[in-house]
């Protein structure tokens, strides 16, 4: 398990502990009941479940529409970042093959060895980078994850050295046509 410097306390990678043959997650990576997802049901109010958790889905069609129709997309979109903190999008205009693909890529970053993904760590200044935690808080309960984030746009912020040259067509992958849909949200 590799820990890195510069963080308030050791950084182990989630993938490395779910692959040390862990048979229950460590109590640093549980949220108490108090700060797990909770869902209204009728009229109750009870832990989330997968019968019962309601991801926002945002239909980013609804931007190309008149009469109020992109406005209220955008509420949407504001409320499920701010309630959700995330939502699923449909109607986005990316293939499915460049999403499989870009998946399979993603999937052959995160099984490259250890020491390959540890040269594109963040650090408690940026979370771009290869990461498996946010925040600086020592002793925060941590979510049961690693992550790989990159600035796309705006271009003047995207860090080149964070961007993987392995796989060899990583940085390749990654040219998804999405300025066009940038711009338009961002003039709005």
């Amino acid at each position: 398990m590799n820990c890195l410097q510069g963080w308030p306390e050791p950084i182990v990678r989630v993938q490395s502990l779910s692959e040390s043959g862990l048979k229950t997650i460590p109590n640093r990576y549980v949220k108490p009941p108090t700060e797990r997802p909770l869902v209204a049901v009728g009229d109750q109010v009870q832990a989330a479940d997968e019968e019962h958790i309601n991801i926002p889905e945002i239909d980013l069609g609804g931007l190309m529409l008149s009469g109020g129709g992109a406005m209220k997309t955008m509420r949407r979109i504001s409320e499920a970042c701010r309630e959700w903190g995330f939502f699923q999008v449909v109607n986005h205009g990316v293939a499915a093959e460049l999403m499989d693909r870009a998946r399979e890529v993603w999937r052959e970053f995160f099984h490259l060895p250890m020491e390959v993904k540890q040269r594109y760590a963040n650090s408690p200044t940026t979370y771009e980078g290869y990461g498996s935690r946010l925040g600086v808080e020592k002793g925060a309960i941590l979510d049961w994850s690693d992550y790989f984030f990159l600035h796309y746009l705006p271009f003047e912020i995207k860090n080149h050295t964070k961007w993987p040259a392995q796989p060899p067509y990583h940085r390749y992958t990654h040219m998804i046509p999405t300025t066009t849909l940038y711009t338009y949200i961002y003039n709005m």
